[in-house]
């Protein structure tokens, strides 16, 4: 999944040549996942068709305040488009379109929407070499990332003029090259490694049967989502689950066993900043597994369990720099135990939920939690969905790896 899925983008175009390259832009920003809108200048419509951009973006495109087509004129509202938009890119960004941009000139409705916007602003300049190093036109480009703009750089090539130079606008795959990783070094969790394991593991008895738990993995991979948002690349080691994950900075490891996810924990650990084991691991596995499938010809049968290595005080007794967190599931003397697991395996934090609160624990999308940390600090919060369980803990890592 990219950083730009689900994103709300606002695409201004303003008219000049490189109008043109606006479809192939829109048809980028739409196979990133982001849902598409464009306002356009009415000088653009004589470089690129409406039509051409609300086919691409599947959304209706404004250039003007009304519909003047429609006898019953509708308002295009500048103020809801730029409270609907995550991020504004006005490409191409005429020297004209920057002129008026830096100085609150508003005469369209890409410059009053651009007025309107509470979002991060980029602009792609396109112009002839003169008109892109004429002092005015810098000065545009000073006030405008003054304002918290940020500028995408022109590039030097062939311009409409027939001149070769400074001035055209950058390709429509740099532009989100750029805007991507520009939204990725401002995240919390950019360079961090990540490692979360999720899920059960399925110890089995023969070929058709094993010892498992009802662990459905969902806070596992909510956790790995989360982070991945947040600029981290994660290694999501996962037992059985029917959860799906699709980030370009997320890496599945799929396991079985206990065992199984205690060596690729282990293989990964070394080169992570940060580990979240929130699988619910299985403690005892069948000391011998028949090659074949058991008859029920007696009323019992007994299994000789063995215990399973403890994948969390493992880790706990190798880290060196890695910020370790744990999850204790309690059914009795919750906060106790969880301070003891806290001690033994060496952590610094753990997450405990407990059986008796409802809606937490297995198959449910909703959790309860309480973090308590190296120093015994406790912090309850209430019921909330998995997905904003998982938000606050990364929050509380962040919060104490940058202290």
């Amino acid at each position: 999944m990219s950083i730009l899925s689900g994103k709300n983008i606002l695409l201004g175009i303003s008219g000049g040549i490189a109008a043109y390259k606006t479809a192939s832009l829109v048809r980028l920003f739409v196979k990133s996942g982001a849902d598409v809108k464009v306002v356009i200048t009415p000088s653009a419509k004589d470089f690129i068709t409406p039509l051409t951009l609300s086919t691409l973006s599947k959304n209706p495109v404004h250039s003007s305040f009304t519909n003047e087509e429609d006898d019953n004129a509708v308002w295009n509202n500048h103020v809801d488009l730029g409270l609907w938009a995550d991020l504004f890119i006005v490409a191409p960004a005429t020297a004209n379109t920057l002129s008026k941009m830096a100085n609150g000139v508003c005469d369209n409705l890409l410059l009053a929407t651009y007025l309107s916007a509470k979002c991060q602003v980029y602009f792609a300049p396109a112009m002839d070499l003169d008109m892109y190093k004429h002092p005015s036109t810098l000065k545009s480009f000073e006030k405008l990332t003054s304002f918290g703009n940020i500028m995408i750089p022109a590039t030097s090539g062939e311009l409409a003029s027939g001149l070769v130079g400074e001035g055209r606008m950058a390709e429509p795959e740099d532009i989100i090259a750029f805007i991507k990783n520009d939204i990725l070094d401002k995240l919390p969790l950019r360079g961090k490694k990540i490692l979360v394991t999720a899920g059960p593991t399925y110890e089995a008895i023969d070929p058709v049967r094993f010892i498992g738990n009802h662990s459905s993995g969902k806070m596992g991979f909510e956790i790995a989502k989360a982070s991945a948002n947040l600029g981290a690349e994660v290694i999501l080691i996962t037992g059985p689950t029917h959860q799906k994950i699709n980030h370009a900075l997320v890496k599945v490891v799929p396991v079985v066993s206990a065992q199984n996810m205690y060596d690729a924990a282990h293989n990964y650990f070394s080169d992570v900043d940060i580990a979240i084991l929130s699988a619910a691991v299985a403690d005892f596995t069948p000391k011998e597994v028949s090659s074949k499938k058991i008859k029920k010809k007696d009323s019992t049968l007994t299994i000789e369990l063995s215990k399973t290595k403890d994948i969390l005080e493992s880790l706990g007794q190798i880290k060196k720099q890695q910020y370790l967190v744990g999850f204790a599931l309690e059914t009795n003397n919750e906060l106790e135990n969880a301070i003891v697991k806290l001690k033994k395996k060496h952590l610094n934090l753990i997450v405990l939920n407990s059986l008796n609160d409802k809606g937490a624990g297995f198959k449910t999308d909703t959790n309860k939690v309480t973090f308590i940390d190296d120093k015994e600090t406790v912090t309850e919060y209430q019921l909330k969905f998995k997905a904003h369980v998982a938000i606050d803990l990364l929050n509380k890592i962040i919060e104490q790896i940058y202290a």
